[in-house]
């Protein structure tokens, strides 16, 4: 299952069309169902602008935050958490207030424990038993312990010099990213990638450059080895930092609940439901957008409506561009150069996501207990999520695994292949030492193949000219385009494509 690669390959190699079956208008004409074009066109009607029309390549919106059912269990095909957010993202913040998420109380931020992943929240199957955490644990004063030391104090080290490079204009670290500090140590941090960082401070440890290779393939769906050291410390340094064996407690004691998420039984796209209610019949979905043409007065849109088999011409005096930017730069005629020098640089992660529907609870290894997040020590994968972990139910019964595997940027292509076979044998050869029983379980397992999941933050990409002109465009420049998505940012984060989707509603 997933996405439908063949609508768009059709922009690949675009045949001759008949003419438009159907003429429609727009005040605002969002081309992008995911966090960025809802949360666009969520700002486009908060300013008063009610005849906002969404254009979605997919039959549901959601992006890579959509969700899916088996047995009538929801569960994530994407995105399955959202981090309590930061003073600067702002606007996802108000949001969740809205949503009664989070409410004022004594003059504090407080969150609806009810939505707040419940405990016990993650483990890591570590030499054949499970332990607490993700971190693999070291026996203090061994070189594991001192190497994990040395991180969290580097780690430590950046935030404080980021800090004073900032002299309290913006933080040195946060997100969403461009409300960040940056200067010549971020530069510095940029221009390298995070393995290389690594290699110069001597932190070499197996057990720790497994957990940062972990919480880069986590977070963007890449190695230390492809992403930049600005990426691989942002991870820690935008919030909750990194503590070491025995710093946990610590942690802890200071109070730092920004490490507290919230999720869902069917993940993130508790959040997207809730973005694309309003809209109604105003958003179209199988409607794959062939081009973009922007006039003096207007814009053109023409999409091919898959349901209907014709094409569609649409117009309207602004257009939001809510679209992977090599989408975008293939279907907006005479691009502005900064978003075809920004397509080109950008690279994307494919990712698999499976869903496994198991008719009763696996049977335990010893130590710590089931989890919401259950990773497997040295796997190709992430592990899995248990989406019937936050039902609250009063005794465990069927449920849906949701496991995730990055996978290299080689093995795009394969994900084509008819047979899905081998790919449920790779999700199911990773979770058979943990679970040795999970064949016997397992009823159905439907398997998500994203082609271009999330682009990877690689070494320039962070503040890049380019990207940085495209967040600008049509802001006050007189353009009848806006953009807006996550790969602003060089990563796929929330808080940054909800973020984006706000600033291209606001006014000029």
């Amino acid at each position: 299952m997933g996405a439908s690669h063949t609508r768009g390959h059709r922009l690949r190699s675009p045949a001759a069309l008949p003419p438009a079956a159907v003429q429609r208008r727009a005040g605002v004409l969002v081309l992008g169902g995911g966090v960025a074009g809802l949360a666009a066109a969520r700002g486009f009607s908060q300013r008063g602008v009610q005849d906002v029309h969404l254009l979605e390549l997919e039959d549901q919106p959601g992006g890579n935050s959509r969700g899916h059912q088996l047995a009538g269990m929801p569960c994530p095909l994407g995105a399955h958490y959202l981090p309590l957010p930061g003073a600067q993202a702002h606007e996802v913040s108000e949001w969740l207030h809205e949503l009664g998420l989070l409410r004022h109380e004594l003059g504090r931020t407080v969150a609806d424990e009810r939505h707040l992943c419940h405990s016990p929240q993650e483990r890591l199957f570590f030499e054949g038993a499970w332990v607490e955490g993700l971190l693999p644990p070291a026996e203090p004063g061994s070189a594991s312990a001192r190497q994990m030391q040395a991180f969290a104090q580097a780690v430590a080290q950046v935030r404080r010099d980021g800090a004073r490079t900032a002299k309290g204009a913006a933080p040195a670290f946060a997100q969403p990213a461009h409300r960040s500090a940056w200067g010549p140590l971020q530069a510095a941090l940029d221009a390298q990638t995070f393995a290389q960082w690594l290699d110069q401070r001597g932190l070499d440890d197996p057990h720790l450059r497994w957990y940062l290779d972990y919480c880069c393939r986590d977070d963007y769906g890449a190695t230390p080895a492809e992403v930049s050291a600005w990426a691989g410390l942002h991870y820690f340094a935008s919030r909750h930092g990194f503590h070491a064996p025995g710093d946990q407690a610590k942690g802890e004691a200071e109070g730092d609940d920004r490490e507290a998420v919230f999720t869902w039984p069917e993940g993130n796209a508790w959040l997207t439901q809730r973005l694309a209610a309003p809209l109604g019949d105003r958003l179209h979905g199988g409607r794959t957008v062939l081009s973009v043409t922007e006039g003096r007065h207007d814009v053109q849109v023409l999409a091919f409506n898959e349901a209907a088999q014709q094409v569609e011409a649409w117009t309207a005096p602004l257009v939001v561009l809510a679209l992977p930017l090599f989408i975008a730069a293939r279907i907006v005629q005479n691009p502005p150069p900064a978003l075809r020098e920004a397509a080109a640089r950008l690279q994307y992660a494919p990712w698999l996501v499976a869903n496994l529907q198991l008719d009763a609870p696996l049977l335990d290894r010893v130590g710590a207990p089931a989890s919401w997040d259950n990773v497997v020590y040295g796997g190709r994968g992430l592990g899995y999520v248990d989406a019937m972990h936050q039902s609250l139910r009063s005794a465990p019964g069927a449920t849906v695994l949701t496991a995730y595997h990055p996978l290299p940027r080689s093995d795009r292509a394969a994900l084509l292949q008819e047979d899905p076979a081998p790919w449920a044998e790779r999700v199911l050869t990773e979770l058979r030492p943990a679970h040795p029983d999970i064949d016997s379980r397992l009823q159905r397992i439907d398997l998500m193949r994203w082609g271009h999941a999330m682009a990877i933050p690689a070494p320039g990409v962070q503040r890049h000219p380019a990207l940085q002109a495209l967040r600008a465009h049509g802001h006050g420049s007189g353009s009848r385009l806006r953009f807006a998505h996550a790969d602003l940012a060089g990563c796929s984060v929330f808080e940054e494509a909800f973020t984006a989707g706000i600033e291209a509603a606001d006014a000029t």
